[in-house]
């Protein structure tokens, strides 16, 4: 938005909550963002009044179509606790009244102790409307085990490490180490944070944006000993599904080889405490990238049974979430961005979903209270089916599914399930004292972890004498379903 646009700008504020209230008072103080004209709000007691000056009009589905409006108005649902139906019926009510911009500030999820912030208000997205309303985490006491701690997180440039980083702002912690292999995606995280920062969104931190490579065991050794990280979120992985089934080695070097490497220099250097995050496509693998999942679990497990006094490694698993980079909701919008038809793997494709804020603020608070070895797998709800989830974001953008714009069925891309499970017949599923967080016990016999890295090592390095092994596909593949054997195979797969 120019300058020229945001001195000329008109906020309707819908909710005269905390969060309203304190997005009201940046605007006013700022100045040159705009003009705050009224608040819209359903509470008796609030009607008719005037907060930090400005006026509280309801309730909000009377006035919302008398307000005299302009061109340059906008609103912003400020309802932090505003659950994904309260949500769905606000926009719409919004869009019918004429408001061509809608933002929206973050869920309590993120919000810490009344802290909002105007700079966090962004555009009102589908995945805000979609799946179910998120639990309350109480963010400032589950993050204070990293007060005044160095917290590494690797992949903090994807969708989920970005998230952990944003929300670890308000953790109070020394430093925030953002570790990435992609020199643009960490800028562009490093930078937004500093941004937040300076607009007063959390504590004072000092951030520290570091590239490097997580394959390479010389220099992740270096870099952990040089950093001293106290605790570890290793969010880095290759992950798209069809990608890896294409590059299976690099598959299997990047996820499996990178957390081997991570976590041999995790309890070299003592770091105290290492999360992983896991993924559904890990239980019963069909894919490569599944498998390499899987075994990262295992290589993290194994580590918390050699660690020393005081270590602690865990795991925690779950499903998809809305809107990450590479996933299906951005595609959806681009697909009916250009009037579709908007491609659907099979009619009955499911999968579970949760939102990246609500996923890292668990995450978060599962680093917290998980013990040492354990696997913690997140309560995802009930899965959607990706067909419903396509027509949701049709009637999003305005349109009807089926009439304005055609639902086509492709068939499944190589290494994808018609549905996900969270977790296998040889887990048990165990609740824990803390919602939406759940324990699974494995009841089947030991895996051999040390035989498989043994195997797979003349397929991702070079060795004497093994020289044709060497990034063989067939080879790797051939591994990989000895020890794993949900794994698919394809009938010609190449050698390299």
């Amino acid at each position: 938005m120019s300058s020229h646009e945001r001195e000329s700008a008109r906020f309707y504020i819908i909710g005269a909550g905390f969060a309203g209230r304190a997005v009201a008072r940046e605007i006013v103080a700022k100045g040159v963002i705009g003009e705050v004209v009224a608040f819209l709000d359903d509470d008796p007691a609030k009607i008719g009044s005037r907060i930090e000056g400005v006026p509280v009009l309801g309730p909000i589905r009377d006035v919302v179509n008398l307000l005299a409006r302009t061109p340059a108005d906008e609103a912003i649902i400020a309802i932090p606790s505003a659950s994904r139906e309260e949500l769905r019926e606000l926009y719409f009510l919004l869009k019918r009244a004429g408001f061509q911009r809608i933002r929206i500030v973050p869920g309590i999820a993120q919000i810490v102790e009344g802290d909002a912030h105007f700079i966090q208000a962004r555009e009102i997205d589908p995945q805000d409307l979609l799946g179910r309303t998120p639990v309350s985490i109480g963010l400032k006491e589950s993050l204070a085990y990293l007060r005044g701690k160095r917290v590494l997180i690797t992949g903090a440039g994807g969708s989920i490490g970005s998230e952990l980083a944003r929300q670890l702002l308000s953790a109070g912690v020394a430093r925030l180490y953002l570790f990435g292999h992609g020199e643009n995606s960490i800028y562009q995280i490093d930078r937004e944070l500093r941004l937040l920062q300076a607009e007063g969104v959390g504590e004072r931190t000092a951030i520290v944006p570091v590239i490097g490579e997580l394959k390479d065991p010389a220099y992740v050794r270096f870099i952990l000993g040089r950093l001293k990280a106290d605790a570890v979120f290793h969010a880095a992985a290759y992950k798209h599904v069809p990608m890896m089934e294409e590059n299976p080695v690099a598959a299997v070097e990047n996820n499996v080889l990178g957390t081997q490497n991570l976590v041999e220099a995790a309890i070299e250097t003592d770091v105290r405490k290492f999360v992983l995050i896991s993924t559904d496509k890990a239980v019963e693998p069909v894919s490569v990238y599944g498998v390499s999942k899987f075994l990262a679990e295992r290589i993290v497990e194994e580590a918390a049974s050699r660690a020393a006094a005081g270590q602690e490694f865990m795991v925690v698993r779950f499903g998809n979430v809305l809107g990450s980079r590479g996933s299906i909701v951005p595609l959806f919008k681009k697909q009916i961005e250009q009037g579709g038809p908007v491609t659907v793997t099979h009619p009955e494709t499911s999968r579970y979903f949760m939102t990246i804020p609500e996923a890292c603020s668990l995450v978060l608070k599962t680093g917290g209270v998980g013990k040492s070895g354990e696997l913690y797998l997140l309560d995802m709800g009930e899965p959607v089916r990706i067909r419903d989830l396509a027509e949701q974001m049709i009637r999003f953008y305005g349109y009807e599914p089926g009439k304005d714009i055609r639902i086509e069925y492709v068939g499944l891309r190589p290494g994808e399930k018609v549905e996900e499970h969270l977790h296998a017949a040889d887990e048990r599923l165990v609740p824990t004292a803390y919602p939406r967080v759940n324990r699974l016990e494995r009841i089947g016999p030991a895996f051999p972890l040390r035989e498989v890295l043994a195997e797979l090592e003349p397929v991702t390095r070079l060795t004497q004498g093994a020289e044709k092994d060497y990034r063989n596909r067939r080879k790797l593949r051939a591994v990989l379903k000895k020890f794993v054997s949900t794994l698919k195979v394809p009938e010609h797969e190449p050698e390299y």
